[in-house]
Parts: structure tokens; C-alpha cells; sequence
């Protein structure tokens, strides 16, 4: 066994020592978007900190705790704020916690994020189903020997976001009463905010929103062959098409003025999915 498999199993089985029953979806949670950790039920809540191989998160908006419970009575675990490259993390230590759920037998993972909108027609507060993303200038989680016991040396990325989760995350939406946005995602290192030229260029390649996470954790699931849906919450339009500057506290304030409507779609998803 690699000395990466040994420590993914010695976290698996440390957490699953502590929990009844093994979550049927995993949910990562972006800034500002914690809020729907307050509808889990039955709540086990373990700091990063106390977790054999998790690093800790320093993001303000990121609490840093994995939470154990249900949604709507389908058994999940949620990552209270994730791991970034612009922190200074390697990309093994960022996929490290989708990994370990892999490892755990959880084989469903639900990415949210918060994205500056490229899409000339969003507007802050939209919520996004991702389609696809872009992310060909930045390191990848896969780089390196392959590890075969998660997954092939050259995986396959042409329908990473599953297109029935897509269409499950619309019915929830449609259920809930708005039209879910679909667009591209584009990944970008940070911490900076893009420039309006960047912006300009993500545009032209067909991106529809931007963001400093997502892709890392979904190159590996997808390697590992988890099924994989994404939820972009358009925070703020990107730079350059708004006359005024970007700050991580108007990313902050959006995600709280949709939290409501988020909670209740991730949390829909989330039972329907469950019970697939």
C-alpha cells in the first residue's frame, strides 16, 4: 500500500469509527454558504483540526468543521469550508478530504461555490448549475505517479458535472420556484481577482462564471469515478463590467442574501439524490 492509500485509510476509518452510517452524499460548502449546515439533523460535528491528515481552512466564510447528519433524511456529510491553492495548499492536500470520502464508500459528491459572473446576463444572487470548466493554465491533483487504486492515469473529463444530477438540481429549482442558471465554470489561483482584460479573455472561451476553487476536487472525483454535481452562487459580477471594485466582503454579503433559497435547493437535491 502507497504511503498515500495508508493515510487515506488511517482518516477513513478514524471518522467512520465516529459516525452510525456512511453519508450517501458529500457537500462542500463555498464562502458564505454555511448557512445550510443549520438544517442538518442529527448533527456530529468534527473541527478539521481533530482529523488525522486535514489541514486547517483560513478563509473568513470557511468554518472548518466536517458535519455528519441528515438532509431530509438522506444521511450526508458537509464540508463547513474547503481547501484552497491561493492558501498555500499543494494539490494533494486540496483533494485530500474527497478522497478520504471516496475511501469512506461515499461515492456522490455535490460542489458549491461562490463565482464572479463572466455571463453578461447573470446578476448577483443567481445560482448556477455547472456544465463544464475550464482550468487548463493551473496545476492538476492528478500530476505525478498515478495512484491506481483511485483511479486511471488518464481519465476521462468529457461529462465531469453529471447531466441527470443537472436536470435534477433544475426539477428541485423549478419545485422551489426559480430557474436555475447552466453555465461554464473557470478556475483561476488567486487570491487577486481577475483583471476586466482576464475577464475579457475567460469570456471569449466561453466561460460563464469564475472562481478560485471546484476544479481540483472535481478533476479528482471525477478520476475516482464519483458522480459529481456543481452549484455555483454568483456573488458579484466579475471586474471590469460593474464600475467598481471586487472585495471578498461583497462575496460575503450576496451569499447571505441568498442563503434561504441556496439552503433549500442544496438541501432538495440533496434528498432527492439520496434516494436515486
Amino acid at each position: 500500500m502507497s504511503d498515500l492509500m495508508r493515510r487515506l485509510d488511517e482518516t477513513a476509518s478514524w471518522l467512520r469509527a465516529r459516525i452510525d452510517a456512511v453519508p450517501k452524499v458529500a457537500i462542500v460548502l463555498g464562502s458564505g454558504l454555511g448557512a445550510l449546515a443549520d438544517a442538518v439533523s442529527g448533527r456530529i460535528e468534527i473541527p478539521y483540526a481533530e482529523i488525522p491528515g486535514f489541514p486547517h481552512a483560513t478563509v473568513p466564510g470557511h468554518a472548518g468543521t466536517l458535519l455528519f447528519g441528515t438532509l431530509e433524511g438522506v444521511p450526508i456529510v458537509t464540508m463547513k469550508g474547503r481547501f484552497h491553492h491561493y492558501e498555500g495548499h499543494d494539490m494533494e492536500t486540496i483533494v485530500y478530504p474527497i478522497r478520504v470520502f471516496m475511501c469512506m464508500g461515499i461515492g456522490n459528491l455535490l460542489l458549491t461555490n461562490a463565482a464572479g459572473g463572466v455571463n453578461l446576463s447573470f446578476a448577483p444572487g443567481d445560482l448556477m448549475a455547472l456544465t463544464d470548466h475550464i482550468g487548463l493554465w493551473a496545476d492538476s491533483p492528478l500530476r505525478g505517479l498515478n495512484e491506481d487504486m483511485l483511479g486511471p492515469r488518464f481519465p476521462d473529463m468529457s461529462k465531469v458535472y453529471d447531466p441527470l444530477l443537472i436536470q435534477l438540481a433544475d426539477s428541485v429549482a423549478n419545485r422551489i420556484g426559480f430557474a436555475l442558471q447552466h453555465g461554464v465554470y473557470a478556475w483561476c489561483r488567486g487570491p487577486a481577482f481577475e483583471t476586466p482584460a482576464e475577464i475579457r479573455a475567460l469570456r471569449m472561451l466561453g466561460a460563464d462564471a469564475v472562481g478560485m476553487s471546484t476544479v481540483p476536487e472535481a478533476t479528482a472525483a471525477r478520476h475516482m469515478g464519483m458522480r459529481i454535481l456543481a452549484i455555483s452562487c454568483i456573488t458579484n459580477m466579475a471586474a471590469g463590467i460593474l464600475d467598481q471594485p471586487l472585495t471578498h466582503e461583497e462575496v460575503m454579503a450576496t451569499g447571505k442574501m441568498v442563503e434561504q433559497r441556496f439552503s433549500a435547493l442544496i438541501a432538495g437535491i440533496a434528498g432527492q439524490w439520496g434516494k436515486l
